[in-house]
């Protein structure tokens, strides 16, 4: 269950299963031996830079690609070989792909008609979908008539028209400016919930996944790296890359020194001795990293205490106004840079520290993440 809503009830029978899917292109692995299950009832997010297969994966889902190999069942159906239209599957794609002849009421009614249903059916399901989705008043509009958040909304009815057991959704919000993508996340994140649906959205940007998701796959390569929900993944990363590619972290290389107390010490060029927790029993010597979230790190201009725990002293080089926080860059005395990012909490006329400052960097073991090298 996602951190995000508690009062989700997701069903932890999948509903989806993929089952060893491979998919390439002449000599381009696009999707490598794929195995995830996605359960009835939840918003799942494919993540992942560009070109990891995540856009691939969903079209194999939807059925407009063929796996070389492996199995899509549905509900227990194996559907890798069936038709796209012959699937209880919509998707809704980032271009929208609406029909500019046809207004918003037969654009939402377009695949309720090729499917036969009668006039009344249609009507009914075009009006309680026009309502679902707030565009009342907007019914004989065309697309050219209509603003981004707009045509948005009625790819979403129109992909809903048909009441598929599964959705996706293709980078569905990246055409909108932030303030409406941010609007509008939290729309389709209560339509979901009120639907009771499963929605599987692809997604290059990280904050969405957070928002919207219950979990979360990250992909690089064709193969997934980790699935998680978005506390799990953001504060305990199974790997180097799945730290690094999502959120912000500074990872500082080094060897166990000691062990005790369900810690690790670990020292390192860039930063010294850092202290980890760990149930892990590395040996003395074994290359390991220590990674820290730039927001987990303090900021003093006070020395401190020679006991504490995790202290470098640093320069500011470097610092960037980001309205809710303002980051900074610290050069340490190895000549390393450290990342630190402090809220905003008083409407000041200068910041607190500036270019030039001699500051102390502190973090808790507890904060820390321990990494392979």
């Amino acid at each position: 269950m996602s951190d995000r809503d508690k009062h989700t009830t997701i069903n932890d029978k999948p509903l989806l299963r993929i089952g060893a899917v491979s998919k390439r292109f002449g000599s381009h692995l696009a999707v490598d031996d794929l195995s995830l299950d996605i359960r009835e009832g939840e918003f799942f997010a494919l993540l992942g830079p560009s070109g990891c297969g995540k856009t691939t994966l969903l079209r194999m889902l939807a059925g407009f690609e063929t796996p070389d190999s492996g199995v899509i069942s549905l509900d227990g159906r194996d559907i890798a070989a069936v038709p796209p239209h012959q699937r209880p599957v919509n998707m809704m794609f980032q271009s929208y792909a609406l029909f500019p002849h046809l207004d918003v009421a037969g654009n939402i009614a377009f695949g309720l008609k090729r499917a036969g249903f009668s006039r009344t059916e249609i009507s009914s399901s075009v009006a309680e979908l026009v309502a679902m989705t707030r565009l009342e008043g907007l019914e004989q509009r065309r697309p050219d008539q209509l603003s981004g958040g707009q045509r948005q909304r009625v790819a979403l009815a129109r992909s809903l028209a048909r009441k598929p057991r599964l959705l996706l959704l293709d980078e569905p919000l990246a055409a909108l400016d932030r303030n409406l993508r941010e609007v509008t996340q939290a729309e389709l994140l209560a339509l979901q919930r009120k639907l009771k649906m499963t929605f599987v959205i692809v997604t290059h940007d990280q904050d969405e996944a957070m928002r919207v998701a219950d979990r979360i796959a990250v992909m690089n390569k064709g193969r997934l790296v980790q699935v998680s929900a978005p506390r799990e993944l953001y504060e305990s990363p199974k790997s180097r890359w799945a730290a690094s590619f999502f959120g912000d972290i500074n990872i500082f290389d080094g060897q166990v020194v000691s062990r005790a107390d369900g810690r690790v010490s670990i020292r390192t060029q860039a930063a010294g001795v850092l202290t980890v927790p760990s149930d892990r029993q590395p040996a003395d010597g074994a290359a390991l990293a220590v990674g820290i979230r730039p927001e987990k790190i303090s900021m003093s201009a006070a020395a401190a205490s020679p006991e504490a725990a995790n202290t470098l002293r640093g320069e500011i080089v470097d610092t960037t106004y980001l309205g809710e926080m303002t980051a900074y860059r610290v050069k340490l005395a190895s000549g390393e840079a450290a990342r630190v990012r402090a809220p905003n909490h008083l409407r000041a006329d200068a910041p607190p520290f500036g270019i030039g400052d001699s500051v102390s960097l502190s973090f808790p073991p507890d904060a820390c993440i321990l990494l392979e090298s």
